[in-house]
């Protein structure tokens, strides 16, 4: 061929990442469910961490965490969305933990407070939690 580029047994030219073919240029060839995977994944685990404090938040963490991992496993062999993948991966980790350690708190300001629950008006429920919560 030329100085340009290099023509395969196809007719085609490849040059610099761009394949021409009759004269055209043609944008490389990606891989498009890596990034859609990889895309899915970070959505995923941005919302499931927004969402967190919901409880909801760690089960959209949970599917995004499944198709970062399984995007990274794709990014590894097709070299795109790595870096969505693995941020797919961190932020429904964070969902995940978060949405525990709520449960957590949950579960430990309603066994604290259990003896509240029943008050003739708010003020009453204030002042018993705050009983409760201080020893006082």
């Amino acid at each position: 061929m030329n100085t340009h580029g290099t023509m395969n047994t196809h007719g085609m030219v490849h040059t610099q990442g761009m394949v021409h073919t009759q004269g055209m240029p043609m944008p490389p060839h990606r891989t498009a469910s890596a990034n859609g995977l990889a895309g899915a994944a970070m959505v995923l685990g941005l919302i499931g961490l927004s969402t967190s404090i919901f409880f909801i938040g760690g089960l959209i963490g949970g599917i995004g965490l499944v198709l970062g991992i399984v995007a990274l496993i794709t990014a590894k062999r097709s070299g795109v969305g790595r870096g969505k993948a693995l941020t797919g991966v961190v932020t429904s980790i964070l969902a995940i933990v978060v949405s525990v350690l709520v449960a957590v708190f949950f579960a430990w300001y309603a066994n604290k407070t259990q003896e509240c629950y029943r008050p003739d008006n708010f003020q009453q429920y204030v002042q018993c939690v705050q009983q409760q919560l201080t020893g006082k």
